[in-house]
């Protein structure tokens, strides 16, 4: 399929087929905590690594729902500082061809809670992080139901269509993990035209937020302090 590209000011049409629990979109998908329960458990896959693309060190919590106080996985690396404010957060597709959204993770951490989306190609897209006043589709203007007082709009292109016509994401709708205190739950809504869109509800106002990549796999991270 070939990917049309267009201004970030156009979002990714989110579609009410992708409703929590639909069939077709609730088998598997491993994640950094458990879904929602009208949403599969998803399962876990094997612990891996996290570099980053570019400096500092950076790690993302494997599987599993990481305890409040924990670390990341290897005990060592270090993520980049949060920002002072609230403002957008964006960058750059990198390390060439972007394949599909094969996992989606969310896990508490001492300090934040982080969401994880992991791609099966070797680059990673470019991605726009950023509050918005309320969760709606694009081009469908409809309302898009996210739990908390705040959420935050996850935008990343080019994301590939699966080449064999399956659904562009098998795993739950809806994540949600224990322990959190920012994050309430994670909405993949529904990739169009090579445009991927996603919702982070926040609870404790707009908090600080950090997005950034990570190779080997290629994944999009966004971090969101605790209050």
């Amino acid at each position: 399929m070939q990917l049309r590209h267009r201004p970030w000011s156009i979002v990714v049409v989110l579609t009410a087929s992708v409703a929590l629990g639909v069939a077709s979109c609730s088998a598997g998908g491993s994640g950094d905590g458990e879904p929602s329960p009208i949403t599969p458990e998803p399962t876990s896959s094997s612990a891996r690594s996290e570099e980053p693309t570019a400096s500092p060190d950076v790690s993302a919590s494997p599987t599993g729902t990481s305890a409040p106080g924990s670390t990341d996985e290897d005990g060592t690396a270090s993520a980049p500082a949060f920002p002072a404010d609230t403002s957008p957060d964006a960058g750059d597709a990198a390390g060439g061809d972007v394949g599909t959204l094969s996992d989606l993770r969310l896990g508490a951490h001492e300090g934040y809670d982080r969401v994880v989306f992991e791609l099966d190609g070797p680059g990673t897209p470019d991605w726009q992080v950023r509050y918005v006043d309320a969760a709606v589709g694009d081009p469908s203007g409809l309302p898009v139901e996210v739990t908390g007082e705040t959420v935050l709009e996850v935008t990343l292109f080019p994301v590939a269509l699966p080449d064999d016509g399956t659904d562009p994401y098998d795993g739950p709708s809806t994540m949600r993990a224990a322990g959190t205190t920012s994050v309430t739950e994670v909405v993949w809504n529904s990739l169009f035209e090579g445009y991927l869109q996603a919702f982070v509800g926040v609870d404790g106002g707009r908090q600080p937020f950090r997005a950034y990549a990570l190779s080997d796999p290629a994944r999009i991270v966004v971090d969101v302090r605790s209050p």
